[in-house]
C-alpha cells in the first residue's frame, strides 16, 4: 500500500515487505489510540519525514529493495533524533548491537510479545514529544536573545501574536498590524522585518498621518526633476528606497482616498512610477501596514477603500493592549528600567509591593509607550516621585479581579519583590519569605517565575 501523500498525518510508519505484518502492528497501534500507517516500500520515505514529524519509525530489517539499516541511515541523515525501532526475524545479536550504535532506539525479535513493542513505541513517542518540545524551546530562547528587536511577554494574546508572526516571518505576504496607539506597532514591524530574510536591506517607516496630503504621494513614489513646482532634482521615494526590503506604513488609515487607489495599484502589480514619470521600477518588497483603528467600520462609511484593505490584511497581527496581558507587565516594566538605567548611568532600584501592585492594576491608555516612560521617569526620579500622581497613590486591585485572583495577585508580587532583592538567591528568598524550598519552587513554577531574571536586577 502507498502512503507518500500522508505520512505526516500518523505518528507510527511501519515499513515491513510481508503486508500481514504491517496490517498486525496498524491494528494494533490503533486499539490503543496510537495513529499508524504500513507500507511494504521503504524507498523514498526517508526524504518525507521533515524534522518537525511527530513520529518514530519501525522497520523491518530485512527487505529486497532497501534493507532495514540502510533506511535507518538515511532517516537519521533528515533528524537524527527521530526513533526508529528494527524489527528481524533473525536472532542475530550482533546484528542488533550494531543497530543500537549506528543510533536505532530499539532492535525487536519476530514474533514479537505484544505488550513489549507497545510499551517500546509509548516510550519512543515520547520521547519524540519531548525532542521537539526541547526544539521548539531553545528557538523560542533564541528569538528572545538575538540582537534587534525583541517581543517580551508570555501571555496567551502575546504568544499568539508571536505565533502568527513565526509562521509569516520569511514570506512574502503582506501585513497588516493592528493595535491601539503605544501597543508597539513599528516594533513589530522591526521584528518582522530584523528576523527574516530582507534584513540585510533597508526598513522604511513613513508615518501616513504625518505628511501633508499634497506631498505624501510624492514621498512613497518619488518623483522626477520638474515633475510639479518645487522638486529641482529627482527624488527617490519610500517604496523604491525600500526595494529588497521592508515598508512600513503606519497609521494607514489616514491616507487620502485619492492616493489609496495609486496605493492598491503598486501593491497588485509591485511597480512603481515616480511622478514625473513613465518608467515603471519593479519591486521586490514586503509592504506591513499598521492602524489604530477598525479599517473596516471605515471601509462602511466611505473613507477607507475595501479593496485596499482585502489587499493589506492577507496576514493581520493583533496586538493585545497591555490591560489584557497584565502579567507581562512586571517583565516589561524590568527590561524598560535596565535599559534606562544602563543609559542614565543610574543604579535600578527594586520596585516595593504597593508600586507593583499599582502597576498590575492600572488600566494603561498608553499601553507600553506609557509603561516605559514611567520606567524611564522610575530610574531619573526614584519610585515615590515617580508614582506621586501618575497611576494613583493607592494599590486597588482591578474591579474585575475575583478573591482568589486577588490572592495569587499579591503572591506573585511578593515573591518576584523578594526574588528581586536577594537578586534570584532561592536561599535568601526562602529565609525571607520563610517558606521552604519544595513550597517556593511550585509556587515559582505556578507563577512562572525564573530566578535567573532576578539575578542581575540591581546591575
Amino acid at each position: 500500500m502507498s502512503v507518500l501523500n500522508s505520512i505526516q498525518d500518523y505518528s507510527v510508519l511501519i515499513v515491513d515487505d510481508e503486508p500481514h505484518i504491517g496490517t498486525v502492528l496498524v491494528q494494533l497501534f490503533e486499539l490503543e489510540g496510537i495513529k499508524a500507517i504500513a507500507t511494504t516500500e521503504p524507498k523514498g520515505i526517508a526524504k518525507l519525514l521533515h524534522k518537525d514529524w511527530a513520529g518514530m519509525v519501525i522497520s523491518d530489517v530485512n527487505m529486497p529493495h532497501l534493507d532495514g539499516i540502510s533506511l535507518m541511515q538515511q532517516i537519521r541523515l533528515q533528524d537524527p533524533d527521530l526513533p526508529v525501532v528494527l524489527l528481524t526475524g533473525f536472532g542475530d545479536i550482533a546484528m542488533a548491537v550494531n543497530a543500537l550504535k549506528q543510533g536505532a532506539y530499539d532492535f525487536l525479535e519476530k514474533p514479537f510479545n505484544n505488550e513489549h513493542i507497545l510499551d517500546v513505541v509509548k516510550r519512543a513517542l515520547d520521547k519524540r514529544s519531548l525532542t521537539l518540545e526541547n526544539r521548539k524551546l531553545k528557538k523560542d530562547l533564541q528569538s528572545q536573545s538575538v540582537p534587534g528587536p525583541r517581543i517580551l511577554g508570555n501571555s496567551v494574546g502575546i504568544n499568539r501574536m508571536r505565533h502568527i508572526i513565526t509562521q509569516v516571518i520569511d514570506t512574502p505576504a503582506d501585513v497588516l498590524i493592528e493595535g491601539e496607539t503605544g501597543t508597539g506597532k513599528e516594533l513589530v514591524a522591526r521584528y518582522l522585518h530584523d528576523h527574516s530574510s530582507r534584513n540585510q536591506a533597508n526598513f522604511v517607516a513613513i508615518n501616513c498621518g504625518a505628511i501633508p496630503e499634497n506631498l505624501i504621494e510624492s514621498e512613497l513614489f518619488g518623483a522626477e526633476a520638474g515633475a510639479f513646482t518645487g522638486v529641482d532634482k529627482m527624488r527617490i521615494g519610500k517604496f523604491e528606497y525600500a526595494n529588497g526590503g521592508t515598508l512600513f506604513l503606519d497609521e494607514i488609515e489616514s491616507t487620502p482616498l485619492s492616493l489609496q487607489v495609486k496605493l492598491l495599484r503598486v501593491l497588485e502589480d509591485r511597480k512603481v512610477e515616480r511622478l514625473g514619470s513613465n518608467k515603471s521600477i519593479n519591486l521586490d518588497i514586503r509592504v506591513i501596514a499598521a492602524t489604530k483603528v477598525d479599517l473596516k467600520s471605515l471601509c462602511d462609511t466611505g473613507e477607507f477603500r475595501q479593496d485596499l484593505l482585502y489587499r493589506l490584511n492577507l496576514v493581520t497581527v493583533p496586538i493585545p493592549p497591555l490591560r489584557d496581558r497584565r502579567e507581562d507587565i512586571p517583565l516589561l516594566f524590568l527590561h524598560f528600567a535596565r535599559v534606562a538605567s544602563a543609559r542614565y548611568h543610574k543604579a535600578l532600584i527594586a520596585l516595593n509591593a504597593e508600586q507593583n501592585a499599582i502597576l498590575t492594576s492600572h488600566d494603561w491608555p498608553g499601553n507600553v509607550r506609557e509603561l516605559r516612560n514611567l520606567a524611564e521617569r522610575f530610574v531619573l526620579l526614584g519610585g515615590e516621585a515617580a508614582f506621586a500622581g501618575t497611576l494613583g497613590n493607592t494599590p486597588s486591585l482591578h474591579s474585575s479581579m475575583s478573591l482568589l485572583q486577588r490572592v495569587e495577585f499579591f503572591e506573585r508580587v511578593l515573591i518576584e519583590e523578594a526574588l528581586s532583592h536577594n537578586k534570584g538567591s532561592i536561599k535568601l528568598t526562602m529565609e525571607q519569605l520563610e517558606l521552604p524550598r519544595k513550597t517556593l519552587y511550585d509556587k515559582m513554577r505556578k507563577y512562572d517565575l525564573d530566578r535567573k531574571q532576578y539575578i542581575n536586577s540591581d546591575d
